[in-house]
């Protein structure tokens, strides 16, 4: 099991690195001014510079998909209920999500901030969580059906 969380983590460092950079690109377009922000104004007073902030984002991007992919095994832990699974999975990402955003100045750093951006997070995580759990019920049911015809 530690092993497959180290190799998921592994590939996960390099995903939370192009997911930032593809996030930031998708900010720069959005903002149409024809410049790239690679980061937010605040983190680079924080830091000190733009290379510093950039360091600090890649890092923590890295990071976070190490903690998301790694963490992906608690799917794979058969003798856990789905409830369990999924509070389990929900606060480690929630943590590390937040941290990351709160650290790079992804949120605004008051309550309403917090609120606002944990908000967000819920309604992505359980649209996530809804479409893959209708995913897998098409799929079972497509095996059962498949099931059923073979035997006959």
């Amino acid at each position: 099991m530690k092993k497959k969380i180290i190799m998921r983590a592994m590939l996960g460092c390099p995903l939370g690195i192009a997911v930032s950079y593809i996030f930031t690109i998708i900010i720069s377009i959005v903002i149409g001014d024809g410049k790239y922000y690679p980061c937010t104004p605040d983190l680079i007073v924080q830091t000190g510079s733009q290379l510093n902030a950039i360091l600090l984002q890649t890092v923590l991007s890295a990071l976070l998909g190490a903690g998301c992919a790694g963490s992906s095994v608690i799917w794979e832990m058969e003798e856990w209920s789905i409830l369990k699974q999924t509070g389990t999975y929900f606060l480690i990402i929630a943590v590390l999500m937040m941290g990351a955003a709160y650290k790079l100045y992804w949120m605004q750093h008051t309550v309403s901030g917090l609120i606002q951006y944990f908000s967000i997070f819920l309604i992505i995580f359980v649209t996530i969580w809804l479409t893959q759990s209708f995913c897998w019920k098409m799929k079972i049911k497509r095996m059962n059906q498949q099931i059923k015809k073979n035997k006959f």
